[in-house]
């Protein structure tokens, strides 16, 4: 796609995050599909196109009235909004469709119409992970981060910082899930999940959603938001079982689908002004701050231990607080695709100064998938 030539004209999540058990999974996606409407001044019959994932496209559609010319199922994890806007920008380019919603709702907490991470014994992860334990994301992500400590020498402390700093940002945030301060002990002390990760280190679960609508830049000029331009797209997959990266210390995925959005969007990583990395646990960051190419193999960790992430710091990271305190229903890629565009606004609780670029990226999971959207809010 041609950089800014397809804009976010609406965002919004639901009314409520956190715990919403009156709302089915159907309900949330809806509340969050008309929020958006709303911020963009537009009703159903003025989309043209839908995507979405943990529900299908068909059941949207029918559920708002939307007649579209364009529909995108693709589900592949927490990133699949992810690769949905990068798809969504290809739709609008090609004249597939003009307006093109993009929905996500979870009852991750109240579980109110929500199916089940259930893996079939004859698939991969069935038959070669969990007959040896490996069967829900906590013990799934321990295989490649234990690798990942040993090998760069670095500890469960290391860990920690990664939500410390997180939850500063969640306290300028009045939605934020988790806003109490927290320090490194805290961290350490709280309750073991699945070693190395303690129940701080490990994402919220919570109820929630959010949706964008992307049209053609010529038209964005015409709503009444401040446009944000997609800059560059990436997206990748890798393994659908952890235990078979192809390297435990870094993300295949991450790699080719970061370099395919900073290559599309012509741009350094000098001139990145906010970065949104998924952190459904808290080694995601330093594998996506390394993998994207912010920080050499092994120097992530040190990289947020001297704040360089934190308020003040030269590269400002989930600045919504992140799935470990803002918000995390099960896939949260919508909530830091939201975030971005928050502060490409320039109306986010924490907002960053000046800011021009966003990148966004998001883990599919355990490492399968991958998705990077960078944004501008530069017109072309």
């Amino acid at each position: 796609m041609k950089p800014k030539s397809v804009a976010v004209v609406g965002a919004a999540e639901t009314t409520r995050m956190g715990k919403i058990p009156d709302q089915s999974v159907i309900a949330l996606h809806a509340d969050a599909a008309l929020n958006a409407m709303a911020d963009a001044g537009l009703k159903p019959s003025d989309i043209d196109g839908v995507a979405t994932a943990g529900i299908s496209p068909v059941e949207l559609a029918h559920y708002l009235g939307i007649k579209p010319t364009y529909a995108d199922g693709t589900s592949v994890g927490g990133c699949s909004f992810m690769l949905h806007v990068r798809h969504a920008a290809a739709a609008i380019n090609a004249g597939l469709a003009k307006t093109i919603l993009i929905t996500h709702g979870e009852s991750g907490r109240s579980r109110v119409g929500a199916g089940g991470f259930g893996r079939s014994p004859s698939s991969l992860m069935g038959q070669f992970e969990m007959p040896y334990g490996v069967t829900t994301p906590p013990t799934m992500f321990t295989v490649p981060v234990l690798r990942y400590l040993k090998t760069y020498g670095l500890s469960e402390e290391d860990l920690a910082w990664v939500a410390v700093i997180q939850r500063e940002w969640a306290a300028k945030n009045p939605r934020a899930s988790m806003k109490d301060p927290i320090t490194v002990d805290d961290v350490l002390n709280s309750p073991m999940i699945a070693w190395p990760f303690r129940l701080l280190m490990c994402c919220l679960v919570t109820d929630g959603g959010g949706a964008l609508i992307l049209t053609s830049a010529d038209r964005a000029k015409d709503f009444p938001r401040k446009p944000v331009y997609v800059l560059g797209t990436g997206e990748s997959v890798e393994t659908p079982m952890v235990s078979q990266m192809y390297d435990f210390t870094s993300s295949t995925a991450f790699k080719i689908s970061g370099k395919k959005a900073f290559e599309t969007a012509g741009i350094s990583h000098a001139d990145v002004d906010h970065l949104m990395i998924y952190d459904a646990f808290a080694h995601l960051p330093l594998y996506g701050l390394e993998d994207l190419g912010f920080c050499k193999p092994g120097e992530a960790a040190a990289f947020i231990r001297e704040r360089n992430t934190a308020i003040g710091g030269k590269l400002p990271l989930n600045t919504n607080g992140g799935g470990l305190s803002y918000m995390h229903s099960g896939m949260y890629g919508m909530y830091a695709l939201q975030e971005s565009v928050r502060q490409m606004r320039g109306i986010a609780p924490a907002q960053v100064p000046d800011a021009k670029i966003s990148v966004c990226h998001g883990v599919g999971g355990m490492f399968a998938a991958s998705g990077t959207i960078i944004f501008s809010n530069e017109a072309p």
